[in-house]
């Protein structure tokens, strides 16, 4: 589970990384200037990790589904080495994918008169509405490619969690059956929040779509979501619980007051 998060959490720092410090630049400076070059190679690190991260989910959903629906075989079938092949299959496929798409957006060519993105970054439909040649293959490739992204990782989530929900109705002790739940509670918040922008955004007509309301759908996942992933993950794990009150006992304020054990305990009281 730990070495899963490691990866999800890589993919929300590239694709942060890639997107954040340029949007505050612009905000800073009330607009900025960016080659096409540059601008491009902003779309692939932006769109490589989401790639990554629409694979690394569903590896996520596969590994509770076992933990869940098989949990006498779990430690047989979901071994490290398979862990690790999944993840780099997510990430080289994910590359693979990227790098058939780039180079057709390469290729287009670029009105002058018209040269300004209203968006924060350069993402693939304000890059293909300033360009004068015909998009039509270049859309028609990417979107394929979205889609197989998409729409088949989600099928395998809707598919693990149908399992999962059943295995858990089955169970007759409540404590467990709410154990159950609570374990993939967390995956199942993300996935939704990840995949409902996404689909908002990229499965759907672009005529009719507001400006204002892409951008604020593609801030929702490209800032948001990394965002409050750690804060998801966390709510309820033991370790960073425990790890969180050890810190609250350990700070300044907190050792000079030991001698009054009401305001640790008010303290713990709020952790848990």
């Amino acid at each position: 589970m730990y070495f899963l998060l490691t990866q999800l959490t890589i993919s929300d720092i590239l694709t942060t990384s890639g997107i954040v410090p340029n949007m505050l630049h612009i905000m800073l400076n009330n607009g900025s200037s960016m080659s096409v070059s540059g601008c491009i190679t902003q779309f692939f690190f932006f769109s490589y990790p989401e790639c990554a991260e629409c694979l690394l989910l569903t590896v996520m959903s596969y590994d509770r589904y076992l933990a869940i629906c098989k949990p006498l075989n779990y430690h047989s079938i979901m071994t490290c080495m398979l862990c690790l092949k999944y993840i780099i299959i997510s990430w080289l496929i994910s590359l693979l994918a990227v790098l058939i798409t780039i180079p057709p957006i390469s290729q287009l060519s670029f009105c002058q008169t018209s040269n300004v993105i209203d968006h924060f970054f350069c993402d693939f439909d304000p890059i293909l509405e300033l360009s004068c040649s015909d998009t039509f293959v270049v859309r028609l490739l990417c979107t394929s490619v979205a889609s197989l992204f998409v729409v088949f990782p989600f099928v395998l989530i809707v598919i693990s969690y149908s399992h999962i929900i059943h295995t858990v109705l089955q169970i007759q002790s409540n404590n467990q059956r709410g154990k159950a739940f609570s374990t993939c509670g967390s995956h199942l918040a993300v996935v939704s929040i990840f995949y409902g922008t996404l689909f908002t955004i990229y499965l759907t007509p672009v005529k009719g779509k507001s400006t204002v309301t892409h951008k604020i759908l593609s801030l929702m996942y490209c800032v948001a979501t990394p965002l409050i992933n750690p804060a998801i993950y966390c709510l309820k794990n033991k370790d960073v619980k425990i790890a969180l009150r050890k810190f609250i006992q350990n700070l300044p304020c907190v050792s000079n007051t030991s001698s009054n054990p009401v305001n640790i305990n008010k303290l713990e009281q709020e952790v848990r």
